[in-house]
């Protein structure tokens, strides 16, 4: 619908409803849909208050239960059990342990749960084909199974049954900060409700003395084994050392070493004299070799002869007797008896030197060969010595081989000795001094019920089902592909909106009929309407006068009939105006205006059975003052008719005589009237049914009229609902107020 502005209104007023839009489109959806959104909200409530209330009340009780992982202990075996240093790991471990079916399956049939009230098993219902059966099984030949669900669930089948059902209703959790772990339990019995967690816990701290002492036996056991083993092993080890120190003949390993190590240093130290010495004997036992058989003075320039004590004294006697022939020889003369006993004294001392000489050399001789004799001796006993030492070395290993091998089995044997004294001191102690938890607060049975909350459950689905019927409506609002206003008319068919017709209610059909609101409400909202669109009709065609006006749809039932006969009725208040039905599958205006169905009209009109005149039904001024063709009889081709050259010329005629012509046509999706008859019109006005026609539908006839190039530009929108208007819609602003000032309202649904 057209709206037309002040030029000077203000730009804050402009600006103030472009930011209320959102809002606006939101509380326009959320009144349409309210009354859907109160009964659902209230259907929800409703069937969550009945089902809440039939449920029968639901007890819980909690037990507290403290996990130590420091237990005091009187005997220190941590190896044999071992621990866990970082306490998260324990503590998690021990709250899965809580959760496990086994202990579950203990409380169950501690408290013989089975048989308890709470667990009543309800024997399935005997339809039909239990009772067909049970007449089947009396005929001895046929042999039939009985029906799924006959039989009785046998009692291990109960048990795990009941087993699960406790499981279910248990909830097992720590507190945070704390080695608390609170076990809580539900159930329709406040005593069975405090008696479970009750007795979890103790199987729990059961199961663990039972865990730990099954622990200890079995690392007793297992020493005992361990221990019996390194007994022989170390038995054999001894033996094995024995038997090796009698066949060696060892007596004492260390004194025979020491000995010999002894022996060959004092040989090395002899063998290096007796190097030395050899060197020394060998110097002179070459010079001697040497000198050969030369000359006595030879041997005499030799060191070793010339410094011998014996040679030295014979040296002496020999200078001593020369001394004494010199004087001799002077004092008697060299005939002289004594001189001649003296020479002779000095010749055998010569003789005795050199004799004494030659035995030094005979004597050196030997004593080299000595020599070489000693250093062989020496060398062949301390590669001896060296033989007994490595001999003693290898006897020495095998030795240290087997005495350690005896060590190791000793040491095991008394380390293994001494833990299963320890084991065996403990295992009836230790377990009861490292228990895994206490139970620090005991369940007690609840006086009131814990669940259902009834008052709760009823406010949360009442929000739950406002917010979902809330959701639903705007999906339903988001997936309803119609054309509600004026915005959506613009942003889905790219076409501005000429005018609206609001959706008036009223009681009597007969007294007020959409097509003659206009004339019997003249100051009704739909008259209103009619107006407006006549004003855009007629501001529209100030350049070029709109003549011939096409009324069309995309689909019957759109009130194309109303609109033209309300808008043929506005115009002829105006100017002489001329309404025909060239909707010849179905026409309506002949009966609208109380005319013949036999009364000639457009058919006769171009196929020249009757005249112009003769077609032309004239309306009293009171019923509106407008001239009306009827279709007159349906030829048998309609688009023949209407496609004709006749037509065309009987309608060039008609607008010579007046000044507005409105044509009602087909709907422009089912036949190719309307196309035919656009070509004719000076404007298309296309009519739309709000919140019934798919815009895609509409978008597809105005591509028919197009494809046959008659530009639509001029959208109206039909059966419109005032309250539920947005603001682009003249009515949803205005409405109420202009409904009071007029005093009522009223168009049917059920448009034309």
């Amino acid at each position: 619908m057209i709206v037309v502005r002040g030029e000077n209104e203000g730009a804050t007023t402009q600006s103030a409803e472009e930011d209320n839009i959102d809002l606006q489109v939101y509380w326009h959806t959320f009144t349409k849909y309210k009354w859907i959104i109160i009964g659902l909200t209230l259907v929800i409530g409703s069937l969550t208050a009945l089902k809440t209330l039939s449920l029968p009340p639901i007890y819980q009780a909690r037990t507290a239960l403290l996990i130590e992982s420091e237990q005091a202990k009187v005997i220190s075996i941590e190896e044999i059990y071992g621990s866990s240093s970082y306490q998260g790991k324990f503590y998690n471990s021990q709250l899965k342990i809580l959760k496990y079916r086994g202990l579950a399956e203990k409380v169950v049939d501690k408290l013989k749960l089975v048989s308890h009230p709470a667990f009543h098993w309800e024997p399935p219902s005997k339809g039909f084909s239990y009772y067909l059966y049970l007449w089947l099984s009396k005929i001895p030949w046929l042999q039939m199974s009985p029906p799924e669900g006959a039989q009785l669930p046998t009692a291990q089948e109960k048990f795990k049954a009941v087993v699960g059902t406790v499981m279910a209703d248990l909830s097992i959790a720590s507190e945070p900060d704390s080695q608390i772990i609170n076990i809580t339990f539900d159930s329709i019995h406040p005593q069975l409700a405090a008696l479970v967690p009750n007795t979890l816990a103790e199987v729990y701290i059961e199961s663990d003395l039972e865990a730990k002492l099954a622990m200890t036996n079995k690392a007793a056991s297992w020493l005992t084994k361990r221990l019996n083993g390194l007994r022989e092993q170390l038995r054999e080890a001894e033996q094995a050392l024995q038997r090796y120190i009698e066949s060696q003949g060892l007596v004492n390993v260390e004194g025979v070493k020491t000995i010999a190590t002894k022996q060959i240093e004092e040989t090395a130290a002899e063998l290096v004299h007796a190097r030395i010495k050899l060197t020394q004997m060998e110097n002179v036992y070459r010079q001697v070799q040497k000198v050969g058989n030369s000359a006595t003075k030879a041997f005499e320039s030799i060191p070793a002869i010339f410094n011998h004590p014996l040679v030295q004294g014979l040296k002496q006697i020999e200078l001593d007797v020369k001394k004494k022939v010199s004087e001799m020889n002077e004092r008697y003369g060299p005939k002289h008896p004594r001189f001649i006993a003296a020479k002779a004294e000095m010749n055998a001392a010569k003789e005795h030197t050199i004799e004494q000489i030659q035995k030094a050399i005979i004597r050196i001789s030997k004593e080299y060969d000595l020599a070489v004799a000693n250093v062989k001796g020496l060398k062949r006993s301390l590669e001896e010595n060296k033989r007994t030492i490595r001999k003693i070395n290898r006897k020495e290993y095998q030795l240290g081989v087997l005495k350690r091998e005896v060590e190791v089995h000793r040491h095991l044997y008394e380390m293994f000795l001494t833990r299963f004294k320890e084991t065996d001191a403990s295992q009836d102690i230790q377990p009861l001094q490292s228990t895994v938890g206490r139970i620090v607060e005991h369940a007690i049975a609840p006086d009131e019920a814990y669940k259902p909350k009834t008052k709760f459950i009823i406010i949360i689905s009442l929000v739950f089902g406002f917010i979902f019927s809330t959701l639903l409506a705007y999906l339903l609002e988001y997936l309803n592909n119609t054309l509600k206003d004026g915005e959506e008319v613009e942003q889905k068919l790219g076409l501005p909106l000429l005018g609206s017709l609001p959706k008036i209610k009223s009681g009597n059909k007969e007294e007020h009929q959409p097509m003659w609101m206009f004339m019997k409400e003249p100051k009704s909202q739909f008259a209103e309407s009619v107006r407006t669109i006549r004003t855009g009709i007629m501001l529209s065609g100030l350049d070029t006068p709109h003549k011939v006006l096409v009324v069309t749809s995309s689909v019957p039932g759109e009130g194309k009939t109303t609109l033209a006969t309300n808008q043929a009725l506005a115009l002829g208040q105006m100017a002489k105006t001329l309404l025909i039905d060239a909707d010849m599958r179905r026409p309506s205006i002949a009966k609208l205006f109380g005319l013949s169905s036999e009364a000639p009209g457009l058919s006769e009109l171009v196929a020249r059975r009757q005249t112009l005149d003769e077609c032309i039904h004239h309306i009293d001024e009171e019923e509106g003052g407008i001239d009306v063709i009827s279709s007159g009889k349906v030829p048998p081709n309609p688009l023949e008719l209407l496609s004709s050259e006749r037509f065309n010329k009987v309608l060039e005629q008609l607008a010579q005589d007046y000044e507005y012509i409105v044509i009602d046509t087909a709907p422009s999706m089912l036949v190719s009237d309307a196309l035919v008859l656009a070509k004719h019109a000076c404007g298309v006005l296309y009519i739309v049914k709000a919140n019934v026609t798919p815009y895609q539908v509409v978008r597809e006839g105005i591509k028919r009229l197009r494809q046959v190039k008659v530009p639509v530009h001029n959208i109206i929108l039909n059966q419109v609902e005032t309250r539920k208007a947005s603001k682009y819609d003249y009515y949803g602003k205005y409405g109420r107020d202009y409904k009071g000032y007029y005093g009522k309202d009223g168009y049917y649904s059920d448009a034309a």
